[in-house]
């Protein structure tokens, strides 16, 4: 259930009140009986995390795209070569 913010007009009285959507706006303080208004507040309620923005859920052109700008994976063994005939032909070199 949302809750509410109310202030009086009359004695500017604040206060919370937790209500259902579909409740009637309450109109009268139960301290002066004056006219309340409903204020608007900023909700506590935060998206975080993966799967609010659009980048988490691309559509498959712009999955696409995102995959061709992402570098190329280079082989885990790069630099080290297992063929074995070029290290048979090298000859070891005095100085």
């Amino acid at each position: 259930m949302p809750i509410y913010e109310y202030e009086c007009t009359k004695c500017n009285k604040h206060f919370e009140i937790m209500q259902k959507i579909s409740d009637d706006t309450l109109t009268s303080c139960k301290e002066c009986g004056g006219d309340l208004k409903k204020l608007i507040t900023n909700t506590s309620f935060v998206l975080k995390g993966s799967g609010w923005y659009v980048t988490d859920y691309p559509s498959a052109d712009r999955k696409k795209a995102i995959d061709a700008k992402k570098p190329k994976a280079e082989p885990k063994d790069k630099g080290k070569t297992s063929d074995k005939k070029t290290d048979a032909g090298k000859k070891a070199v005095k100085s």
